[in-house]
């Protein structure tokens, strides 16, 4: 798949993850930005929780990994949390999450 129509589905199906906070999804929010996809299907992005202290920073993190490793034709992906708190230690657990 070219990493235009990859992008198109990750960003279709990242829209199925609710902030309950909310109510709206993670790209209506613009939780989940700078996504770039290379042409092995290997996705890197940002994700920037609502607030610094966001309550649930970790479980949109661990469910936007999750909904990403379902769409077909990524071969992997690499997320980098900003403007949070505890940003340096929840990139370092994904860190983790990812690798196994």
């Amino acid at each position: 798949m070219e990493p235009v129509e990859l992008e198109k589905a990750v960003i279709k199906k990242l829209k199925t993850v609710i902030d309950p906070e909310t109510g709206a999804d993670v790209i209506r929010m613009r939780l989940v930005q700078d996504i770039h996809i290379d042409a092995a299907g290997k996705i890197t992005y940002t994700f920037r929780p609502s607030s610094p202290l966001c309550p649930i920073a970790v479980t949109l993190a661990l469910k936007i990994i999750q909904v990403i490793k379902e769409v077909p034709g990524v071969s992997g992906q690499s997320i980098t949390v900003i403007d949070y708190v505890q940003a340096d230690l929840l990139n370092e657990l994904l860190k983790t999450v990812l690798k196994g």
